[in-house]
């Protein structure tokens, strides 16, 4: 016999747990279903331990400016302890694991350890459970994708990079995406050597073309080598180490370890959604509307696993405005995914709201405005090495409405929260011009531009 449930979530990730607990403190009778560890790809194999990974990288790259600063560092005692690092780090993620596992039970939020499957509409089935819900919400979340090219498995994904018990020291990433730069940025800057392997002419491809171009300038005075143009048809091992073969007939390499960072598929395997008319595109992403719902009444869809934004905080947004429109009452409750903004911890980090400029004047043509600022940061004023920062405010109509924002350059990470929230506002060039600059800062030169 069925067990019943108000709302039963599928995933325990970012997004299902999100949504579980927004439910369970409305009072509704709440499962979960998770086979894995808690908290999903960002907190096991992606936003936390990657950002972990990048402080150690900014660390390497503050060490190398401190003698432009005064202080007398002996080169020789500068090496990083990966395995020193990594213990510290899965130590946190797994306390984070026991933090979820709490919550849960604080909130009354019955766990099922198992892999889930729909047993049709408003049913569930988990290992030798069966669970009724009128609400069924499906967080799965994705996983690396890996081509099929000959030799692919001899290549490590995202999830990989985590488990490595040492640094690779010489390295090829195929990718152009924020997984790629990021971690060709982490590599590099800890030690290893770097060849970026991107089939197109730059980088994030989708980003407004300043950014791209800031971080090829950025990569490139790193040290990391950029193979653009360039398709790896097949992996091949030889005695040297792994050499990627590429679509024109030469190679690249020897490597010791080949990253394959080439994009996300949706975890939607075993699910079994056609036995409760569930609908997938055609790249596997369950079909959602603006509410969440899929084409079965009563079953929902959050986070990467409908393809839409693959971001952590949006399938948290997206999961918590699901469940205050079920249970806490509030109808039309749902998620805005315009003006979505976004972080990419390269070294420097990039950070982006709203439209690209090319997006801007194909939607507005000659009604949009640019205005833009490049400058060295104080941080580098005392030292030798001078790289610039770059913005850019993309503006609208009469009125200079801001429509996208972008930002390469140090704190970007930091100081693109609050000009998200005025962006979303309707804000105006004007009302950024008549807000008084902080000095010395980089963020002044976003409300000091002409």
């Amino acid at each position: 016999m069925a067990e019943r449930f108000d709302l039963v979530t599928i995933g325990g990730g970012s997004g299902g747990l999100a949504a579980a607990q927004r439910a369970a403190a409305y009072g509704a009778r709440v499962a979960l279903v998770e086979g894995g560890r808690l908290g999903g790809t960002c907190v096991n194999v992606g936003c936390v331990p990657k950002k972990v990974m990048w402080h150690a990288a900014s660390l390497g790259h503050e060490l190398a400016a401190a003698r432009g600063y005064g202080w007398n560092l002996d080169p020789s005692g500068q090496r990083h302890d990966w395995g020193a690092l990594k213990a510290r780090r899965d130590s946190y993620i797994e306390r984070l694991n026991g933090i979820y596992a709490r919550n849960l039970e604080r909130k009354g939020i019955t766990r099922i350890q198992g892999w889930a499957s729909l047993a049709g509409p408003g049913r569930v089935r988990a290992g030798s459970l069966e669970l009724e819900a009128p609400h069924v919400i499906i967080a799965t979340g994705g996983r690396p994708a890996v081509p099929a090219v000959p030799g692919a498995e001899l290549g490590l994904v995202s999830d990989d990079f985590f488990t490595l018990p040492a640094r690779p020291q010489r390295v090829a990433i195929v990718g152009s995406g924020y997984i790629a730069v990021e971690f060709a940025g982490v590599l590099r800057a800890l030690g290893s050597d770097v060849t970026l392997i991107a089939r197109r002419d730059s980088v994030l491809r989708s980003f407004d073309p300043m950014l791209q171009q800031g971080l090829i300038d950025a990569l490139t005075r790193d040290g990391i080598v950029l193979e653009f143009n360039c398709a790896v048809s097949a992996l091949r091992q030889e005695k040297t180490g792994i050499r990627a073969q590429t679509a024109d007939g030469s190679g690249i390499g020897p490597f010791d370890a080949v990253f394959w960072t080439v994009g996300r598929e949706p975890n939607t395997d075993g699910l079994e959604l056609a036995t409760a008319g569930v609908e997938v595109d055609g790249a596997g992403h369950i079909r959602t509307d603006g509410y969440q719902c899929t084409t079965q009444p009563g079953i929902y869809a959050i986070g990467d696993v409908t393809g839409r934004e693959p971001l952590t905080p949006v399938a948290i947004a997206a999961g918590r405005r699901l469940a205050d429109r079920l249970f806490g009452g509030q109808q039309g409750r749902c998620l805005d995914y315009a003006n979505i903004p976004t972080v990419i911890f390269t070294h420097p980090p990039i950070g982006t709201c709203g439209l690209p400029e090319p997006a801007a004047r194909e939607r507005w043509g000659d009604d949009v405005r640019i205005y833009t600022a490049s400058f060295v940061p104080l941080y580098y004023g005392v030292l030798d090495e001078k790289p610039r920062a770059h913005m850019k405010l993309v503006t609208r109509g009469p009125e200079e409405v801001v429509v996208g924002c972008h930002i390469i350059g140090p704190g970007a990470d930091e100081m693109l929260q609050g000009f998200a929230v005025a962006i979303r506002m309707g804000a105006r060039k004007a009302d950024l011009d008549d807000t008084v600059a902080i000095h010395p800062t980089a963020a002044e030169e976003l409300v000091t531009m002409r």
